[in-house]
């Protein structure tokens, strides 16, 4: 495995463990939100799935760049 590629398992092992832990506490996260709106819980968990792929799409096309 050369440097470039062991660089990239890397950075998607820390970006998965992150959003796998968030995505753990996101039951108790929307919960607590959702007890001062139901609008604003659903806007959490959409928010959570759109940064999930947001941030492979901008790892993406920082690569191509390259």
């Amino acid at each position: 495995m050369d440097p470039k590629t062991r660089n990239a398992a890397i950075a998607a092992a820390i970006i998965l463990g992150g959003f796998g832990l968030v995505a753990f506490f996101m039951p108790t996260i929307m919960l607590a939100v959702g007890e001062t709106s139901p609008v604003a819980a659903g806007l959490v968990a959409i928010l959570f799935v759109a940064a999930f792929f947001g941030v492979f799409w901008l790892r993406g096309r920082s690569k191509r760049e390259d």
